[in-house]
């Protein structure tokens, strides 16, 4: 069999490139300290809250109150954690406290006839609005604070038309139905835990399974970590895209319900209130808002976070519309500390 000849001068050339070739690193990666401790500032935060509130009021270690404190954080936290996968995206979902109130204006028209059947409508609602502002977002490439900003004026023009421009108190025949929202399931003693606790835990356990073991979870952080490489993967990115949506419609529109049942009533300005804080749980908790980064786990720490800034603010006495001015301050220092500026060549 013939052997090829190999030139001198292509020998020549292969000695050089392995003379020149660079030897293996042997030393350690230094850990990276900053990040460690950016990750768990949350929770040292959380936990400093906690400590600095109850010095100043010691009753609020007390169990009965920081289950009350945990109840009021939980319509919060399901309103952000649906956000919190499209925000894991690089988007923003500026609809939630509209479809939140219309959410509470269906339960309070529905419930005396219908019954049941408000939750699957008011669900359905959410649902469909949340996937029609993913549709748009991603089909006619409209950034998503747009479409969003679109939805949620669409929502409030129907809520006050249905509404005829006032809240509705839901019939004391009516409230039986909401039981489920305002009961409790199982307690120790005269200590009982609301139900909208233990629904705010099956939310975030299913967020948390859905991040970490399904191919939704993990795709939404990969497009948000890096949307070029994920569509050259293979992955079909724009139906991932619409799903987070949709889930941030359907959990907006569960937080209406359960708000609508605690208060009785529906409004078309009920969530009004609750836009900032619940964009704030999220990223104060740890979500980049540039995306790629976070998780439902954070936006519970974050969501604890905002509630008991708010309880502080209201034991010193500060008005409930001044706390906007103090949680939008809260949301521009957490997005300036957990924005990645390398994905950022140019602010506008």
């Amino acid at each position: 069999m013939h052997r090829p000849e190999i030139s001198q001068s292509r020998l020549i050339s292969l000695a050089t490139w392995f003379e020149n070739m660079p030897a293996p690193s042997t030393t350690l990666k230094k850990p990276n300290y900053g990040e460690q401790i950016r990750a768990f500032a949350p929770v040292l935060v959380l936990v400093g809250l906690v400590l600095v509130i109850g010095t100043l009021r010691p009753g609020f270690f007390n169990l009965e109150s920081l289950i009350v404190t945990v109840a009021d954080t939980a319509i919060l936290f399901i309103l952000g954690a649906g956000s919190t996968f499209v925000v894991m995206l690089g988007s923003i979902d500026l609809s939630i406290q509209a479809i939140c109130s219309f959410a509470s204006v269906i339960v309070a028209l529905m419930l005396p006839t219908y019954g049941y059947g408000f939750l699957i409508v008011a669900l359905a609602m959410g649902l469909v609005a949340g996937t029609v502002s993913g549709v748009f977002h991603v089909w006619l490439k409209i950034p998503s604070f747009i479409v969003t900003l679109a939805t949620s004026g669409l929502l409030v023009s129907a809520a006050l038309l249905l509404s005829h421009e006032r809240a509705i108190s839901i019939e004391e025949s009516g409230r039986a139905y909401l039981t489920w929202v305002n009961g409790s399931l199982f307690g120790l003693g005269s200590l009982r835990l609301p139900n909208v606790i233990c629904i705010a835990a099956i939310v975030g356990a299913l967020g948390i399974w859905c991040q970490k073991y399904t191919p939704f979870g993990r795709y939404s952080i990969a497009i948000g970590a890096g949307e070029p490489a994920t569509w050259a993967s293979g992955v079909k990115v724009n139906r991932y895209k619409v799903l987070a949506f949709a889930t941030s419609g359907a959990l907006a529109a569960l937080a209406g319900v359960l708000m609508a049942g605690r208060q009785g009533s529906g409004s078309p300005n009920l969530a009004d209130q609750l836009l900032l804080p619940a964009i704030a749980s999220v990223i104060v908790g740890g979500t980049a808002i540039t995306g790629g980064a976070g998780g439902i786990g954070r936006t519970a720490v974050g969501a604890l976070i905002i509630t008991i800034v708010r309880v502080g603010m209201t034991f010193i006495g500060v008005n409930i519309f001044a706390q906007q001015i103090v949680f939008g301050l809260v949301l521009i220092l957490a997005v300036a500390l957990t924005i990645d500026r390398s994905k950022i060549v140019i602010v506008k």
